[in-house]
């Protein structure tokens, strides 16, 4: 970049934009041509990134990681390849061990880099083809020699590091290999919980990993300790230290059950939040949407009525558990009286309040048949009962289905209904009484009706 593509348009209005400024002509003059100044633009998005760093920030690499990732991460820092920077890391551990603690502060201090499978995946989704699929299988392949090399340095770096390190001290191997084995065990313990810090073992390699990590620990220590301790003297020490640890669990007792008091009081407090969020989405998706509705429709009282008995059902059955029969349609014999009576509420404006009681099973030919008859009966109360509510009453003991629609009407007489009166006839007699049920009818003129459906549920 020039210092003139650098430069500043003094009499621009706008810096920045890459939209020369227009020379203002003079008044009544002649329009001249605009002079098209260098204007300063900021480098574009693909330039320079949004967070400019000469080198890249200094992370582990689980990607490419043999033991915590940290040779990887230092050769992605420094772009330089990683076989170089473990030989870097095999000499400094010839020097007494140097490259081992090196290694393991870095390991302990360091970030954990995000993995580059998204990346990987999204590159290989843009070149395509038989090409990506071969570039995929040379990446592996290299990515196998590269950690059968790694894994032969780390060898290499341990056994140069305890050798060095017999060499310049006078530590036998009695002291050097407890603590090669608490070493191991914890860098296998830090494998799996590093990971993002968060996951916790899930499969069975996971846990002998952990457990092994953990036993190496308890047994490498177990033998320091031992070694340098006098069996005469054990008891007392171990004495001490139960006595230790019993005073430490009682004076710890007090801010463990506060701990264990506030953890319960803030998962309390979560679970209220949550309920209390669903219950303000449902009532906005339900109540407040069906109040605007009526609203925007209140010079029609019918359909204003049917808006708000529809509203009432929704509610009622999201308040008392029933929306998840109603979500499952009529597969259930409870889910399928719901349906009925939210269609002959929309159809026929009669509010109806319905109660199930005892088994909920499935809807097979006897429950059909019963509703059926359930379904004519309330459209009848709707067409000649002359009144806006009727009650049904549906209970399953396992053996005999029972249903009882009532309403508070005009009633009627049965003797004096008419053979050609087809509805209480042939849709609730005929289909209950043909597959082995009972109708009873008890009505009384202006007082209402109630018909009885009894069916036998054995064999079905």
């Amino acid at each position: 970049m020039t210092i003139a593509d650098m430069s500043e348009n003094a009499t621009g209005p706008a810096r920045g934009t890459g939209v020369p400024a227009a020379r203002p002509a003079a008044a009544g003059g002649p329009v001249r041509e605009q002079v098209r100044e260098p204007v300063w633009r900021p480098p574009g998005p693909a330039s320079v990134p949004t967070t400019f760093r000469w080198y890249p920030r200094l992370t582990r690499s689980a990607d490419r990681s043999v033991v915590g990732g940290v040779c990887a991460g230092i050769a992605d820092h420094l772009d330089v390849k990683i076989t170089y920077v473990r030989l870097a890391m095999v000499l400094l551990a010839t020097l007494s061990g140097a490259g081992v603690a090196l290694y393991s502060v870095l390991w302990v201090m360091l970030p954990s880099a995000p993995a580059r499978a998204d990346e990987a995946r999204a590159d290989g989704g843009r070149t395509g083809g038989a090409r990506a699929d071969g570039d995929r299988a040379n990446a592996r392949q290299a990515d196998l020699r590269e950690r059968r090399t790694g894994k032969a340095l780390v060898a290499l770096a341990l056994v140069g590091s305890v050798l060095s390190f017999m060499l310049t001290t006078t530590t036998g191997l009695n002291v050097i290999v407890p603590v090669l084995v608490v070493a191991l065990g914890a860098g296998l313990v830090w494998q799996q919980y590093d990971r993002g810090g968060k996951v916790s073992p899930r499969s069975a390699f996971d846990w002998a990993r952990v457990t092994a990590g953990a036993t190496l620990v308890v047994v490498g220590l177990a033998v320091v300790v031992l070694g340098q301790v006098e069996f005469a003297a054990l008891r007392s020490s171990l004495l001490a230290v139960v006595a230790t640890l019993v005073g430490v669990g009682l004076l710890s007792v007090p801010i463990g059950l506060r701990l264990w008091h506030s953890l319960e009081e803030e998962r309390a407090a979560r679970i209220r939040e949550a309920e209390r969020s669903d219950i303000a989405s449902h009532l906005h998706d339900s109540v407040l949407q069906t109040l605007a509705l009526i609203q925007k429709r209140s010079d029609d009282p019918g359909q204003v009525a049917q808006l708000a008995r529809r509203q009432e059902r929704e509610l009622r059955q999201w308040l008392f558990g029933a929306g998840s029969r109603m979500s499952s349609g009529a597969t259930t014999m409870a889910g399928a009286v719901e349906v009925v009576v939210g269609d002959l509420e929309d159809a026929y404006g009669l509010r109806i309040d319905q109660v199930v009681v005892g088994g909920d099973g499935p809807v097979r030919d006897a429950e059909e048949a019963v509703l059926g008859a359930v379904r004519e009966a309330l459209v009848n109360v709707a067409k000649h009962a002359g009144v806006e509510t009727a009650d049904v009453f549906v209970e399953n003991d396992g053996r005999v289905l029972s249903a009882f629609v009532r309403d508070r009407g005009a009633g009627f007489d049965p003797d004096t209904v008419s053979d050609d009166r087809h509805g209480l006839a042939q849709s609730i007699r005929h289909r209950v009484e043909s597959r082995g049920g009972k109708v009873t009818v008890r009505s009384t003129l202006g007082r209402g009706t109630e018909i009885g459906i009894e069916m036998p549920l054995e064999g079905e």
